[in-house]
């Protein structure tokens, strides 16, 4: 409703990790496309923290929302959260909370640390509603909009931390609620293919350099695709789990699979608990794709000794379809939009669900949007001084203006890009530069404003 409070939890890398006001990921990321054998260091966590906190030297300060486009190389992306707030319908400062949280912790603690904050939030809110809202029907409760893995914390506070008391409504964008194929990879030492442009031995010290890093935080072992088929064996038709001990993925810790089916498992008998004494109390609404390929499941060699790839599927771009739906809810709340994971955070389809949550409506079943904007290109890092291609997709965009840009991350010098159309509704750009992190933009006009979209290219 109007009145509820709204609190926006994002994603992995959605929040700035600090210490001493300074970007640390920002920093570590950099180190890495300078080949650094301990560029990740600074932004390490110590061998099993599992749910506690950590300590000095390894405690970051969880600053602000991320603003601009970052990257985990071969695991995921995040654009920021500049347009937040109008994506949400632009609540009073008072009425709106951005939680933000140290990304690499386990979601359980994170949960917990959400709990204390919407309870203060909440009794807050509560005390001032009268002032923005005289006429509202009832007391404010919570309305939890969470963007791809934020999902995963949002819904154990719901369901194991209480949330689901005062809880209204859950929005959830692009939330791998069955987890990420990526994760597997990373944590198996083959997030970067060599064939995806690097060569073979840059592609072999990120893949070294990304594991030692990841093998330690809580949240990659969270994201692992245990609640689903997400293993295939060449030559063989069954579909396999990751917990199959006949082929167990080469490289991936055991630890950290067993970790991933306790975070599964807490969960699923909390909702069975929760479910044998009603419905829910809340309504949920799930953003999703399945216009974009995404990493669907690994894919072994017949032997199982070695990964060989990746079958993509109907998806996002990063969650496919299969670990999209949100069976745990007894319901169908799926909302399909036409949008990448990276920009359903401030896509046109957010806008009209929240437009619609927020004066006590259901949104409707589909919000594909047609005013939206989708660039694409490579998931894994290119090759520096070697031509790569991005693509637009959009709706006639050529009649409202479209506008796009290059820069180096970091830098304010834009440079103006030409997008050539090559079928209807695509365009496509050949690009080259050099090592570093680069962001392109693409903004276009619509009635009332404009829409952007931003990437960012890692090229070692």
């Amino acid at each position: 409703m109007r009145h509820d409070l709204v609190v926006f939890v994002p994603g992995f890398l959605g929040t700035r990790l600090c210490r001493d006001g300074r970007d640390v990921w920002a920093r570590c990321s950099e180190q890495l496309i300078d080949s650094a054998a301990a560029a990740l260091t600074e932004a390490a966590l110590p061998p099993g923290l599992g749910d506690a906190p950590p300590e000095a030297p390894f405690r970051l300060d969880a600053d602000t929302l991320l603003q601009v486009p970052d990257s985990v190389p071969g695991l995921l992306s995040c654009m920021g959260y500049p347009d937040i707030r109008t994506a949400l319908g632009d609540p009073p400062d008072a009425q709106f909370v951005p939680f933000t949280y140290d990304w690499r912790l386990s979601n359980r603690l994170v949960a917990r640390q959400l709990k204390t904050r919407v309870a203060r939030e909440l009794d807050r809110w509560r005390a001032e509603a009268d002032a923005y809202y005289p006429d509202r029907p009832d007391d404010p409760r919570v309305i939890l909009v969470c963007h791809a893995t934020g999902g995963l914390i949002g819904r154990h506070y719901l369901e194991c931390e209480g949330g689901r008391e005062t809880a209204r409504t859950l929005v959830s964008l692009g939330t791998p609620q069955q987890g990420l194929v990526q994760a597997a990879r990373l944590l198996a030492g083959h997030a970067v293919p060599a064939a995806a442009g690097p060569g073979l031995d840059v592609a072999a010290r990120l893949n070294e350099t990304l594991r030692d890093w990841a093998v330690n935080l809580p949240a990659v072992a969270e994201m692992l695709p245990v609640g689903y088929p997400a293993v295939r064996v060449e030559g063989k038709t069954r579909e396999r789990r990751i917990t199959d001990s006949r082929y167990p993925v080469p490289g991936l810790p055991g630890d950290a699979v067993r970790q991933a089916l306790a975070f599964q498992e807490e969960f699923r008998s909390a909702c069975d608990g929760h479910r044998r004494a009603g419905p829910l109390p809340y309504t949920v609404h799930c953003l999703g794709s399945v216009g974009f390929p995404s990493p669907e499941a690994l894919v072994l060699s017949c032997d199982g000794a070695r990964i060989t790839g990746s079958l993509p599927g109907p998806g996002d771009g990063t969650v496919p379809r299969a670990s999209a739906v949100a069976g745990w809810t007894g319901t169908d709340p799926m909302l399909w939009t036409g949008m990448r994971n990276t920009d359903l955070a401030g896509a046109p389809a957010l806008r009209d669900a929240m437009l619609a949550i927020r004066a006590g409506r259901p949104p409707g079943g589909t919000l594909a949007g047609e005013e939206g904007i989708v660039l694409h290109l490579p998931r894994d890092p290119v090759a520096a001084g070697h031509p790569f291609v991005i693509d637009v997709l959009g709706h006639d965009l050529l009649r409202r203006n479209l506008r796009t840009f290059m820069w180096r991350s970091g830098r304010p010098d834009r440079q103006p890009l030409v997008f050539r159309p090559y079928e209807t509704d695509r365009y496509r750009a050949e690009l080259e530069v050099a090592p570093g992190r680069w962001v392109v933009e693409a903004l276009v006009d619509r009635p009332r404003g404009r829409d952007r979209t931003d990437v960012t290219v890692l090229a070692v």
